[in-house]
């Protein structure tokens, strides 16, 4: 059923074309499932670590032990974002029912870290950086936490460069494809593999070779995946996504720019603007399809808050740049971000549009809802797995998944 809703969403939001105003709704209790999703962008992770710390905070306001991996039942994170995922993802070695990081420690974890993961320390033509701290801390805080022993199902993005295609870590992919279940520091490394900054990582995991670079070649913004691989596994007809985003500079037109000069230009005219018009296109495409997928029902069947810097001070744009001043304003950054407007795109111009509430304020509502949902499944209507929600419950077989598809199918074409 959830496959259905998926492509009723979709159609309804291609049809209707503008977007829902209304706030949060309260949760169906047992009905919502939950969804965060984290982008890449170096040390930039530190905004949404910061981000992440307010809604940890307001869930513990709600519940002294509040843990964001009880909270939500499906992380998903490309490059670092990943390691985010994983860090709130990996049980506690002192406590294996809860995270073995807080938002707060992550915050901590960058700015004492990040000078020593880019480091300047490779000569010559390679990646900027050798990755070898990078490679040892990970696999340092990890240990051995294998995909199949995270606190909550997690979606992680990376790409195989000898096989040139995706490799989607996931835990709902476990039943299906076993050499998935790799290491966390390994799939950490992988998705982190940002080309020109680090090395390929290569690793074997049951009997299955990996050549891996960063997830951002594939998805820098996680969130569809993450919702892809929810939708192929789950029968829930309520979803809640929290999207964090690592900032973006502003956008300033070029009042000089004519399209007939353009016609002219050479290969190192287009190689200076590309990269930035590429990525900015591929995120506005990304954002374009999520703001699709859940406008348009009144009430909503769904609900999406999507929260980023999208005028980012230039000095703080570089996610390799780790001096201290530069970490500081990154968390500066995150914590003004929340008392700013929610922005939304519109799907006709693919401008933001400010809504009434902060940032913040949209959390607080989360939270809410969260906690809300939380309780419900404690009280015994539906039952976790060792502090793990809901993963047996949201698995189902792909036999079914393939009837909804053809279901699905019928009805659009």
């Amino acid at each position: 059923m959830a496959h259905f809703v998926f492509f009723v969403l979709l159609f309804a939001g291609q049809v209707l074309g503008g977007f829902s105003t209304q706030k949060l709704p309260q949760s169906d209790s047992g009905n919502t499932l939950t969804i965060l999703s984290i982008d890449g962008g170096g040390i930039k992770g530190i905004i949404p670590a910061t981000v992440l710390d307010y809604l940890d905070k307001a869930l513990k306001a709600r519940d002294p032990n509040a843990d964001l991996a009880h909270y939500f039942d499906v992380i998903g994170g490309t490059s670092t974002g990943g390691l985010i995922t994983a860090m709130l993802a990996t049980p506690s070695p002192h406590d294996p029912t809860r995270g073995a990081f807080t938002p707060a420690q992550i915050v901590d974890f960058y700015k004492l870290n990040g000078p020593h993961i880019f480091n300047s320390s490779r000569p010559g033509n390679g990646p900027q950086f050798d990755g070898e701290f990078l490679h040892n801390i990970t696999r340092q805080l990890l240990k051995d936490t294998r995909l199949s022993q995270t606190l909550t199902n997690v979606v992680i993005p990376a790409f195989d460069l000898k096989r040139q295609k995706p490799v989607i870590f996931s835990n709902y992919k476990l039943e299906d494809a076993p050499y998935l279940n790799a290491l966390l520091s390994d799939i950490c490394i992988s998705t982190s593999a940002a080309p020109t900054q680090l090395p390929p990582h290569y690793f074997v995991n049951d009997g299955v070779e990996f050549n891996m670079v960063d997830g951002g070649v594939a998805a820098g913004n996680p969130t569809q995946a993450t919702i892809s691989e929810v939708l192929q596994h789950s029968e829930y007809p309520k979803i809640l996504v929290l999207s964090l985003g690592t900032g973006t500079e502003k956008y300033v037109e070029n009042p000089d720019f004519d399209a007939r000069l353009a016609a002219n230009w050479t290969i190192l005219n287009w190689a200076f603007v590309a990269n930035d018009m590429l990525g900015r296109a591929s995120s506005a495409i990304t954002e374009y399809y999520l703001a699709s997928l859940f406008s348009g029902f009144q009430p909503p069947q769904s609900t999406y808050l999507r929260i980023d810097e999208h005028d980012l001070n230039h000095d703080f744009s570089n996610s390799v740049n780790v001096t201290k001043e530069n970490m500081e304003g990154l968390e500066k950054t995150g914590k003004q971000l929340l008392q700013e407007k929610v922005v939304k795109m519109n799907l006709d111009t693919f401008n933001l549009e400010e809504f009434g509430e902060t940032n913040a304020e949209a959390l607080d509502r989360f939270a809410d809802i969260l906690y809300e949902e939380r309780q419900h499944r404690l009280k015994g209507k539906y039952v976790g797995n060792g502090g793990r929600p809901l993963l047996e419950t949201l698995r189902v077989r792909s036999d079914k998944y393939q009837e909804n598809w053809a279901f699905a199918k019928n009805l659009f074409i």
